[in-house]
């Protein structure tokens, strides 16, 4: 059974549920118009700004107490939709710059950094969020709270996270007129051993990869 009507969710606009299902659904109806490679100058900054208007939204959920759904077993949304289409378009929109260095989790000592992909991340972000729709829609909000919430802190929100700051990054490269092949010869720990040295030549690698300028005209900062 729903929890409530759609036109009770509709009439109280203030109600926490409605303002999160609201950015979700924005940044869905966002990133899929971008997708859509109709305007591929502004993609990287309308990115950067979707991303980080969703993560409020995930704040704003970590913060909260935890949700409990009503019923005991979730109940069947039906078929998954298919992100795959949506994830080759952003692919072929950010290339080059698609590819980007991250560390899993800042908490464990010295973890290697591994390659991720901007458009993996904003597809599987999209996945999560839709999941939660699903349930939202059928008037379930108290299911669709919950699964927002627990996927915030299992999965989106930190990969929705590693996004942003890929993308700031470009943002910043682009602004201050810094080129992304310069970032070979970055060494942040003076104490390297010989392991790290294999990092670094990984780094070298993935910094190669994605060391091509992007096609915005930098802003001239003062010298």
């Amino acid at each position: 059974m729903s929890d409530v009507t759609l036109n009770e969710i509709k009439n109280s606009p203030d109600d926490f549920s409605v303002q999160i299902s609201d950015q979700v659904e924005s940044f869905i109806v966002s990133v899929a118009e971008v997708a859509k490679g109709d305007d591929p100058d502004s993609a990287v900054p309308y990115l950067l700004l979707e991303v980080s208007q969703l993560l409020l939204a995930g704040g704003r959920l970590g913060a909260h107490e935890d949700f409990v759904p009503t019923e005991r077993y979730e109940p069947d949304i039906g078929p998954e939709p298919d992100v795959d289409d949506m994830r080759l378009r952003l692919a072929a929109l950010l290339d080059p710059v698609d590819v980007y260095s991250e560390v899993f989790d800042p908490y464990e000592p010295r973890t290697a950094p591994v390659a991720c992909r901007i458009s993996d991340d904003l597809a599987d972000v999209i996945a999560d969020l839709r999941h939660g729709m699903a349930h939202y829609s059928a008037g379930r909000v108290s299911e669709a709270m919950w699964w927002w919430q627990f996927s915030y802190l299992s999965n989106w929100g930190s990969t929705a996270s590693a996004a942003l700051r890929a993308l700031q990054s470009l943002i910043a490269h682009v602004r201050l007129d810094t080129p992304l092949d310069e970032l070979n010869g970055l060494d942040t720990d003076s104490n390297a051993d010989e392991d790290d040295e294999l990092e670094k030549e990984a780094g070298a690698v993935m910094a190669a990869e994605i060391g091509v300028p992007l096609g915005l005209q930098p802003e001239v900062g003062r010298r």
